[in-house]
């Protein structure tokens, strides 16, 4: 089984000018590689031989939260595992994550560019803690996104703060835990109880620094990831395995890790 766990999709009426306006802000450094459908990237997953992908939404205004968790709720399937998100700025939070865990959605996925905030403030690490007691997979977008100018929100060092502050569950910072942070995810984050996902990550990251991070931190809290609809999960999943890592190291980066996490 390949577990792509880190994808974007958007309700069916909406994905046309999400993906556009998304194209924009992204400089034009990025083309989508389906059209951002739920029904799009299925259909990307069979030609690409991707079995699951977990799907991550950015909530941005509090008057989301209730539309767009339900609508992840409804197209949940053996093919698509839905995370759910909460607009990080209402102090009422803990009544969202409870009714996003009645959904049966199992994590949140943050971005603390497009959510504004800072990924180790001490207000967020009260809404880590309650989602982690819930039993929910934190995922967070980790280090530079395009969209943004530096300073980012994110960093290396913050993720571990933020894993010294937790008492447990599944924390994971996507692009290899920091985008263009790879000496820091080294430096900080190696040997950590953090997961890190691979999404946009085989065109940009050394592969040689890859294998290094994957030997020192464990091939068991690496995730495979592509950020659809930004990358093509084919040529990511190629690349990872023409790395001379063994195969039981692709086996558990590719899905078995995946598996486990989220009880598939």
């Amino acid at each position: 089984m390949i577990v792509d766990f880190h994808a974007h999709i958007f309700p069916d009426q909406l994905a046309p000018r999400a993906l556009e306006k998304l194209r924009h802000t992204l400089i034009g450094e990025y083309f989508p590689t389906s059209d951002g459908t739920a029904a799009g990237l299925i259909e990307k997953m069979d030609a690409w031989g991707i079995d699951v992908s977990v799907v991550c939404p950015v909530v941005t205004r509090q008057s989301q939260v209730k539309s767009v968790n339900e609508w992840l709720a409804s197209i949940q399937s053996d093919r698509l595992v839905c995370f759910g998100g909460i607009y990080p700025h209402d102090s009422d939070y803990k009544t969202d994550i409870d009714y996003i865990t009645s959904l049966g959605l199992k994590g949140l996925k943050f971005h603390a560019e497009y959510q504004d905030f800072v990924v180790d403030d001490k207000y967020m690490l009260k809404i880590y803690d309650y989602a982690l007691s819930k039993g929910l997979i934190l995922l967070h977008h980790a280090g530079f996104d395009p969209g943004f100018p530096p300073p980012f929100k994110s960093s290396p060092r913050q993720f571990a703060n933020v894993m010294s502050a937790m008492r447990g569950g599944v924390i994971v910072a996507a692009h290899l835990g920091g985008h263009d942070q790879w000496d820091d995810v080294e430096e900080y984050l190696v040997g950590s109880g953090i997961y890190l996902d691979t999404s946009m990550g085989f065109e940009f990251f050394p592969h040689e620094q890859f294998m290094r991070i994957v030997e020192k931190h464990g091939a068991d809290k690496i995730l495979f990831g592509s950020d659809a609809p930004w990358s093509n999960a084919k040529t990511e999943v190629e690349a990872l395995m023409s790395l001379d890592l063994p195969q039981e190291a692709k086996d558990a980066i590719l899905g078995g890790n995946a598996k486990r996490i989220l009880e598939l």
